[in-house]
């Protein structure tokens, strides 16, 4: 009889681990869905309803004059935010989007140009020193980063080579500007880049600032 009571016993002990690994289980997976989903908000979420590029010094523009060849050129945005093209000197340019600027030739060529149509495109970003995502502290490669549609943290942080060996990465913090009023925001980039823990991502806006302390212990 007692050997009969061990055996449901034991029968209702291996039912229970079950139970238990199938509970483990399903928590398991349930993270992994909302972490995957933290994810993909993080690479979606941020606030680029409307994102337009700002030109900035450093920029390399090409100026299009369609229908006129020996105006097209290709200029530098000067540290002053302006250019210089072969009808037009000093014109500023920093603080424009592409299209801005292109109306603003328009109106100076309408001089010398009988309907003029022209076209910017930047060929080679650095952006507005707003709109730039600055990193300071213990990344491996401290710099500004230019923005891009839908960046992350992840994103950033692989621009800058990752962090330093003495970086407190889940000390670091993401100070961000809205509406005049400065907001911090802790992220755990150690947890991101080292553990893989992808819920530890997050969406970045024009002008972000990322610091990242550095600890020598």
């Amino acid at each position: 009889m007692k050997t009969f009571i061990s055996a449901i016993i034991a029968v209702y002990a291996l039912a229970g681990c079950a139970n238990q690994a199938n509970v483990q289980q399903t928590s398991t997976t349930a993270q992994a869905a909302t972490a995957s989903a933290a994810a993909t908000q993080a690479a979606s979420s941020g606030d680029d309803t409307g994102y337009k590029y700002i030109i900035g010094p450093g920029d390399t523009l090409d100026v299009f004059v369609w229908g006129y060849k020996d105006l097209s050129v290709t200029v530098p945005v000067r540290p002053d935010g302006k250019i210089t093209t072969r009808l037009i000197e000093d014109m500023q340019a920093s603080g424009k989007t592409p299209t801005d600027l292109a109306r603003d030739i328009e109106k100076k060529y309408v001089t010398y140009v009988k309907n003029p149509t022209v076209t910017v495109t930047v060929n080679k970003f650095v952006g507005s020193p707003s709109q730039q995502i600055k990193v300071v502290g213990g990344g491996a490669k401290p710099k500004t980063v230019p923005y891009r549609n839908s960046m992350t943290v992840l994103d950033v942080m692989i621009e800058v080579g990752g962090l330093s060996k003495f970086s407190s990465g889940n000390k670091a913090v993401l100070v961000r500007t809205t509406n005049g009023k400065q907001q911090s925001y802790k992220i755990r980039l150690h947890s991101l880049l080292k553990g893989g823990d992808i819920t530890a991502n997050r969406a970045v806006q024009p002008g972000d600032i990322i610091i990242i302390p550095e600890s020598w212990f």
